[in-house]
């Protein structure tokens, strides 16, 4: 697995401690990582508290700038269409997806935002050999499926 997007899982995996939903996501600047984040929606009980919307604001915070031209993001989990429009406006470069998003994916599963003609296009790939990235989702969802049943059995 590529090294930043490893990074991008360690941060997912705290998500995951946190019983947030695992998302993790790194900005990356000449080979070196400035950013990174993961969901906190449930913590800070904030819609927009979803790993690439927090990582694109502590970039811009590091680079004290809204443009940031030239950097990739590594993102486990394909972006939603509220991030992938946040993803063209601060015109990242390249989004690297470790997982496809069937449900709410706007990088090609449901739609493709980032195919859409708008002044600034982004270029995105997803990665081959990132299975842990969809099954920590598969996990976490499972079990919080088993203990919701759990508790209604209570």
């Amino acid at each position: 697995m590529n090294k930043y997007m490893m990074e991008a899982l360690k941060e997912a995996k705290k998500a995951y401690i946190k019983g947030e939903v695992p998302i993790g996501a790194v900005i990356v600047k000449d080979g070196k990582i400035i950013a990174r984040a993961h969901n906190l929606r449930e913590s800070k009980n904030i819609s927009l508290a979803h790993a690439e919307i927090l990582c694109i604001e502590k970039a811009c915070k590091k680079l004290n700038s809204w443009r940031l031209d030239g950097l990739d993001l590594y993102v486990t989990l394909e972006p939603c269409p509220m991030c992938a429009g946040t993803i063209i406006q601060s015109r990242i470069r390249k989004v690297y997806i470790g997982a496809k998003d069937l449900k709410n994916g706007c990088v090609g599963s449901v739609t493709n935002i980032l195919d859409i003609n708008t002044t600034h296009k982004v270029e995105y790939e997803y990665l081959e050999d990132c299975e842990e990235c969809s099954s920590i989702i598969t996990k976490f969802f499972r079990e919080l499926r088993k203990n919701k049943q759990y508790k209604n059995e209570l």
